[in-house]
Formats: C-alpha cells, structure tokens, sequence
C-alpha cells in the first residue's frame, strides 16, 4: 500500500496465535476500519508465545498508541470493529492527531 499522511492500523501477534481464527477476527475488523478511515494495515509477528493480539494506531515518527487488545476472548468481528471505532473517534480529539480530525465524520457514520 502507498504511505498514507492520516498513519497505519498495526496488529501484533504471536507465531503462536498467527494461524488462529481470532487473528483472523481481528485483522478482517483492522482492515475493515483501515479500509473505511484509508489507513494501511501491518501486521507484526514475534516468537515468543504470548496470547493477546494487539492493535495499534501508529501515525509518522510518533509512539504507535494501543487501541485495541484480544485476550482470547471469542469477539466477533463486528465487536472488534465498534471497539476499533470507539477508539479512533476518541484519538480524532487530541490535537496530536489532528490527521484524524478530518475522518472523524467517516467514523461516526457507521455508529
């Protein structure tokens, strides 16, 4: 995907839960809310065995912020992406990230 100036949606998983069906859950609802909001997606894989998936938004040079953490629960996509949503609306407040200020009328119209 080419750079996008509003930031990119990072998910971090486990090898261990790369293969599962919540990172499937979850990456769908990722997409689903970068596609809406045109954010690139990454996702991130490590070695060591942990359980959660974690999602962030990472906007330049900035600290990637987390918005969003699957502790195995079974939430289905849909849940994912309210909570994904709720999240970004939050973020298109601070001044930081004035980027999302101007996608915060594409968040809530799906509320």
């Amino acid at each position: 995907m080419l750079e996008n100036h509003n930031g990119k949606i990072l998910i971090y998983a486990s090898n261990f839960t790369s293969r599962g069906k919540r990172l499937k859950s979850v990456s769908v609802a990722a997409e689903k809310m970068a596609k809406l909001l045109k954010l690139n997606v990454e996702v991130v894989t490590f070695r060591e065995k942990f359980a959660p998936i974690y999602v962030y938004y990472e906007s330049g040079d900035e600290e990637p912020i987390p918005i969003y953490c699957d502790k195995g629960g079974k939430s289905e996509v849909q849940e994912i992406f309210t909570a994904l949503r709720n999240m970004m609306f939050v973020l298109s407040f601070h001044p930081k990230h004035s980027a999302l200020k101007h996608i915060r009328k594409e968040v809530m119209l799906f509320s």
